[in-house]
């Protein structure tokens, strides 16, 4: 299995996105019911969204810490974003929840975010492989 050292820049995308889903992870787990409120979203949807986004984090900080790791790592977590960014729209747009405008807003806004994280993470990996194969 192919072992990606990452690029001073893919490590602080990766640490950007950990503290970004962090953030928004705690936010979303500690005050899940008056943003459900505010935003017109299923209190336990943001709950467990943001328990999800915890732990999401803390992988990702392995990543950003670690010397080396399997290229699937860093293709998991760049398609994880992507699905997440898609699946964003896809909530908004099936029916399954009636946000408030602000709540449609707040998701897309973070779909928009984690859509420009997984695009800069893809570039850091190729930005990795190219420095590891002039090596």
């Amino acid at each position: 299995m192919e072992r990606i050292v990452p690029s001073d820049f893919l490590r602080r995308v990766l640490w950007l996105d950990a503290a970004t889903c962090i953030g928004t992870g705690l936010l979303l787990a500690a005050l899940a019911a008056p943003l459900s409120r505010l935003f017109g979203l299923p209190e336990v949807m943001l709950r467990e969204v943001g328990l999800f986004l915890i732990a999401f984090a803390a992988l990702v900080a392995v990543l950003a810490l670690r010397r080396a790791s399997p290229r699937l790592l860093f293709w998991a977590v760049i398609l994880g974003n992507a699905l997440w960014a898609l699946d964003s729209v896809l909530l908004l747009v099936s029916g399954w929840v009636a946000p408030t405008m602000l709540g449609g807003a707040f998701v897309v806004a973070q779909a928009l975010v984690v859509a420009l994280l997984a695009e800069l993470e893809w570039a850091g990996l190729r930005r990795s492989a190219r420095l590891a194969a002039a090596a």
